[in-house]
């Protein structure tokens, strides 16, 4: 995994957030009526007073209808065919135990993307909408259990299993075992 500082990538990403809000002329008002996110919330991680959680950038993801893996891109210092396992970003939300890692080269004009997950014992993580909607998951884990709830469906998913969903809705994402969850998600936008 890669060792950046994470202040550092919280303030690329509080960088990227204000741009994205500036080029569609929304007050932080306007963004958090949009997102749901309150404008305290939204003007400490425009500032990178504190990190963004998975479920705040998965909101703000969708109000400008992009995936994480596309915001994070962004905040990348330019695309490249090949990125090795030490130089792929990594991004961690410390207060839910998820670390997500960028397996895939970031490129904004690719469809699909590969990302690694890591869910601490325990986590649980619930997204309230899709950041893009009619996002193609296919979801493969490789050490552990994982609960995914799709809607009003409920998935239990060991080693080996592979989950294909279409996000429309809600979904949830809960370490199911008692160690570590370690996933591969395939994401690929509509």
């Amino acid at each position: 995994m890669r060792s950046e500082d994470p202040d550092a990538v919280d303030v690329r990403i509080g960088v990227r957030l204000a741009a994205l809000r500036a080029q569609h002329g929304w007050s932080l008002g306007e963004l958090a009526e949009r997102s749901g996110v309150s404008r305290s919330t939204l003007s400490r991680a425009e500032r990178a007073e504190t990190s963004a959680t998975a479920a705040v950038l998965n909101r703000l993801c969708h109000v400008y209808g992009r995936t994480m893996s596309q915001l994070l891109s962004e905040v990348e210092a330019g695309p490249a065919p090949l990125v090795r396992a030490a130089e792929q970003q990594v991004w961690e939300d410390r207060a839910s135990g998820f670390v997500r890692r960028a397996v895939s080269p970031p490129h904004a004009g690719l469809r699909g993307e590969l990302v690694e997950g890591r869910l601490a014992p325990g986590a649980d993580i619930a997204y309230d909408r899709p950041p893009v909607p009619g996002l193609e998951q296919h979801l493969w884990v490789l050490d552990g259990a994982l609960e995914v709830t799709d809607g009003e469906r409920t998935h239990h998913l060991d080693a080996g299993d592979c989950l294909r969903t279409r996000v429309h809705g809600p979904t949830r994402f809960r370490c199911a075992g008692p160690g570590t969850t370690r996933y591969v998600l395939a994401v690929v936008r509509p």
